[in-house]
């Protein structure tokens, strides 16, 4: 089952605007932040135009992933390392405070989710 109505207003409200937070209007054309939704999964994603500034597909490296346990009531955040893989972060458990896991990724506190 995928997230419902309620659910995706809080996602928006939560990781939405974080992404809206981190995207500077005066950067629009050198850098963005959005969320991507893939089943349980939400996706930031941090987006560059390419390097030569040729027309083309923006480049996309990953800041963090939420994911959801439906059968636990649990989100779960997840890094992406230099193998370009999502591991776990292990600095903060589960929980069902989503909210708590956004203030993780904007603190940054270690470095991982904003290179």
């Amino acid at each position: 089952m995928s997230f419902s109505e309620l659910e995706l207003k809080r996602i928006d409200r939560t990781i939405g605007e974080l992404c809206r937070r981190s995207s500077l209007a005066e950067h629009a054309d050198k850098l963005r932040f959005v969320c991507e939704i893939d089943g349980h999964a939400v996706t930031v994603w941090e987006e560059r135009p390419p390097w030569d500034g040729s027309p083309g597909e923006w480049t996309r490296m990953g800041v963090a992933r939420f994911r959801y346990f439906r059968s636990r009531d649990e989100w779960q955040l997840y890094w992406m390392r230099r193998d370009l893989k999502w591991h776990v972060f292990d600095e903060v458990g589960p929980t069902r405070n989503l909210a708590r896991l956004v203030s993780v990724v904007d603190e940054n506190r270690y470095g991982c989710f904003f290179g």
